[in-house]
């Protein structure tokens, strides 16, 4: 017998990728119900073969759906998400409102999978933040052999990472500025059309934005609290993929040599790094790519056991929907979930 699986969010960017990863890796499904706000009821969306109308989250009933996959944002997840853990089912959310919750694991499978066991105390379990997810999986397979002090990310994030709105806004400017008509900003505070944008979410009282903090508190509850992160988060003219320029200091020695061998063989990564021309990943070609990517691995003389490397994935995929998937495939591969009877 296979899951019942509710996706909340479902026309979405990232709702349509959950859809596609979900067939894509033959997850065990018996039925998959896709759901929306009112405006969406019977909206059309793609499942393998198939095609699914969304229904209403509003009149839906979770106490025979084993496994809901929530990416409505925030608000809808602080409201819903409790109440459908109630009613026996998983959450596996993609937005931040549970991530800083202690009884709420916050997973990314290949570094702490282990974590997924602590669901229980309130039926949720958090995605990270995108440009987090890329990172962490990155950072274990070298953290684990030399041990991180000190992480210093850029960010280069697409657009898609603040929705199909803002994916429309690139496309539109981008044709404004070829026609010379007005370029009009209305979902990022400046122009994005050729620019690059060095704010993600809302600024805080110590400068760093929200999008920056986040990176630093997941990665802490993630992999180690003693790990010491600063981020830099910029939003550039791209559509889907989020890069990152990473510099890390490790208590132990590590050669460029040794991080290359060590990441050839972590799960989740793909080496890209030939030190020649195009020897490296962009974001273009990372796109519609389950990999995280890694490039350009070299050694920082300016601090004691430095490293720096390039770091690409798609954020849509790694960053978010496949991500969630992968945290379902944990509960159902550890038999941490069983399918449970229809309800009569």
């Amino acid at each position: 017998m296979g899951y019942k699986v509710a996706i909340v969010g479902a026309t979405g960017n990232v709702g349509r990728e959950m859809l596609d990863i979900l067939a894509e890796r033959q997850f065990p499904v018996s039925e998959v119900v896709p759901l929306a706000s009112a405006r969406s009821i019977g909206t059309e969306v793609s499942f393998g073969d198939k095609t699914l109308k969304c229904r209403h989250l509003d009149t839906y009933d979770f106490s025979d759906t084993d496994i809901c996959l929530m990416s409505a944002g925030g608000t809808v997840s602080k409201e819903w998400s409790p109440r459908i853990g109630a009613q026996g089912c998983v959450v596996i959310d993609n937005s931040s409102a549970w991530r800083y919750d202690s009884d709420v694991p916050l997973v990314v499978p290949e570094v702490n999978a282990d974590a997924v066991a602590g669901f229980g105390k309130k039926n949720i379990i958090a995605n990270p933040n995108c440009s987090t997810a890329q990172l962490v999986v990155a950072l274990k397979p070298l953290h684990d052999r030399a041990t991180i002090r000190r992480v210093v990310v850029s960010t280069y994030q697409s657009v898609s990472g603040a929705g199909k709105d803002a994916m429309d806004e690139l496309f539109s400017q981008t044709r404004a500025v070829f026609v010379s008509d007005p370029v009009e900003a209305k979902k990022f505070p400046k122009r994005i059309a050729f620019n690059l944008i060095p704010q993600i979410d809302v600024f805080m009282e110590d400068g760093f934005t929200k999008e920056e903090w986040k990176m630093m508190a997941e990665t802490k509850k993630i992999l180690d609290p003693k790990i010491k992160l600063t981020a830099t988060c910029v939003r550039v003219p791209v559509f889907i993929s989020h890069s990152e320029s990473v510099n890390i200091e490790f208590e132990k020695p590590i050669t460029a040599d040794e991080a290359r061998d060590i990441l050839r063989e972590a799960p989740g990564v793909l080496v890209i790094d030939k030190r020649e021309p195009g020897g490296y990943i962009t974001p273009h070609e990372a796109a519609g790519e389950d990999a995280t990517y890694i490039s350009r691995i070299r050694e920082d003389a300016t601090v004691e056991n430095g490293l720096a490397f390039w770091c690409v994935s798609d954020n849509l995929r790694k960053g978010a929907a496949l991500n969630a998937v992968q945290i379902a495939e944990v509960l159902a591969n550890r038999k941490l979930i069983a399918p449970r009877a229809k309800a009569a």
